[in-house]
């Protein structure tokens, strides 16, 4: 009989080692590319470095170097490497915020899909089988609730992107519910930091400048003194807000809604 189970437990899909090896590829290259010190290359200071030679490749090859370009976003969202409010304002600087909005926006729902896939396939499902029945049950009522929710979450910049991924993966949400929640979702915040890259010809002029008197003075550490996040104004984490109140909207109703409901059927039955 403990056989039998043995055997059960074997033919489920989750235990299959071959689940776990596109997860697997994704650690390793992550884990390679801060080993090599690659990432470093994905920063403001090494965008200076190369400007001149980006804007003339971008001039001469316009439609090859977008292709790169969301190449590299798709397989940089892919790794959850925390590059993406980077890569979208450089985006809008070389290509504008109109062309960079959208290629931002469309990168990033690429690679969200590709880890939400894989995190699905190695961990979602097999992981959820084994959670106790409250997981489940939190799993279930995000599920009912996943394009509200998604929406929320990818509109407020402050809960990381590869977590609300792994989130949704477990929770098991359709992949046609996470695609279309996660464009329209990144859609606002893509063309705020793409329409302020656009105009970053002045704060890349003064680091630049900055940074040649600092080598020049034999700095030794001269750093860029910027951080893309900056861009994060007030305003716009306000309007952000905004937005994921009202991405919000539709589950508070239904929740005042079965109040309501449940209000009513109370009073009856004390009437009756």
């Amino acid at each position: 009989m403990a056989e039998d189970g043995k055997n059960r437990e074997d033919s489920d899909p989750g235990f299959s080692p071959w689940r776990f090896l596109p997860l697997a590829l994704v650690v390793i290259a992550v884990a390679a590319i801060f080993a090599t010190g690659l990432h470093r290359s994905l920063t403001f200071e090494a965008f200076i470095d190369y400007q001149g030679r980006l804007e003339q490749m971008v001039a001469a090859h316009r439609l090859k170097m977008l292709g790169l370009y969301v190449l590299v976003y798709v397989g940089a969202v892919t790794l959850s490497l925390p590059v993406s409010a980077f890569l979208t304002a450089i985006g809008g600087y070389l290509f504008g915020y109109v062309v960079g909005t959208g290629a931002a926006a469309v990168s990033a729902t690429l690679g969200a899909t590709s880890i939400f896939l894989i995190a699905r396939t190695s961990l979602g499902q097999p992981l959820l089988n084994r959670a106790g029945p409250r997981i489940r049950s939190l799993a279930d009522g995000f599920r009912k609730r996943a394009f509200s929710y998604l929406l929320f979450l990818r509109l407020m910049p402050v809960v990381p992107f590869w977590l609300t991924n792994l989130a949704a993966a477990f929770c098991g949400i359709g992949l046609r519910k996470f695609v279309l929640a996660t464009q329209i979702g990144m859609l606002p915040a893509s063309f705020a930091f793409a329409f302020a890259g656009s105009g970053l010809e002045e704060v890349i002029e003064v680091q630049a400048r900055a940074r040649a008197q600092c080598l020049a003075g034999g700095g030794g550490a001269c750093a860029v003194d910027f951080d893309v996040k900056s861009l994060l104004t007030t305003e716009l984490m306000i309007a952000l807000g905004v937005l994921s109140v009202l991405a919000l909207a539709p589950i508070l109703y239904k929740r005042l809604q079965e109040r309501r409901t449940r209000g009513t059927t109370g009073e009856e039955n004390v009437q009756a």
